[in-house]
Parts: C-alpha cells; sequence; structure tokens
C-alpha cells in the first residue's frame, strides 16, 4: 500500500470513523480518497481494509479535498457511497471496492 497522509477525520454517529487521505503525488496529479471504518471495536478491525467510498485526482491537494470533503461531513453521502460499494463488491465478488479498485492497487 503506498504511503498516505490523513488530511481529516471524524467520528461515526453509529461508531467508526471517516478519513479522508492523500495518496502520493504522480506526475503533478494529486489524489486522495474517503475511507469509511464501520467497525467501532478496534479490535475487530484487524485483516480488514476499510471500504474507499471516493477517490478523486486533481491539479492541486485543496482542490481534491474540499470535493471530498462534502462528501466525508455528509452522513447521506457517506450511506450511498457504502450501498455502491457493497453493489461493487457483489458484482465482481468482493475484490474490488466503490471506485473499482483494491486497496493495494491505489
Amino acid at each position: 500500500m503506498p504511503d498516505t497522509a490523513v488530511l481529516f477525520t471524524r467520528d461515526l454517529p453509529g461508531g467508526g470513523f471517516v478519513l479522508i487521505e492523500a495518496l502520493p503525488v504522480e506526475a503533478g496529479v494529486h489524489r486522495a480518497r474517503v475511507s469509511v471504518e464501520r467497525r467501532s471495536d478496534p479490535a475487530r478491525r484487524l485483516g480488514h481494509l476499510p471500504p474507499v467510498i471516493a477517490m478523486l485526482e486533481g491539479p492541486s491537494r485543496n482542490a481534491v479535498f474540499e470535493e471530498l470533503y462534502r462528501i466525508a461531513v455528509d452522513n447521506v453521502a457517506i450511506a450511498r457511497g457504502i450501498m455502491q460499494w457493497q453493489a461493487a463488491r457483489r458484482r465482481d465478488g468482493g475484490r474490488s471496492d466503490a471506485v473499482g479498485r483494491d486497496h493495494d492497487e491505489v
């Protein structure tokens, strides 16, 4: 998994948390993603990667962050993203996240 930098995190109402992570810049393109950890018990998180519900690329870290922040602070958008992630996993046998990539391919 590439090095990431946490740009934002917040607790979710029912437990768990949402976070925005910046990914390494490649060829001047800034990338970041929104992940949702639904498990409130840290022991249950071991060995499980949180679902990635959104990923964006753009010309600056701020531009990408602003778009993803709108998702990360909106509980309805998070729920919608999780539903899309679950549908994508059903379609491809549980392999990919909602943006069509495994965590280790990002």
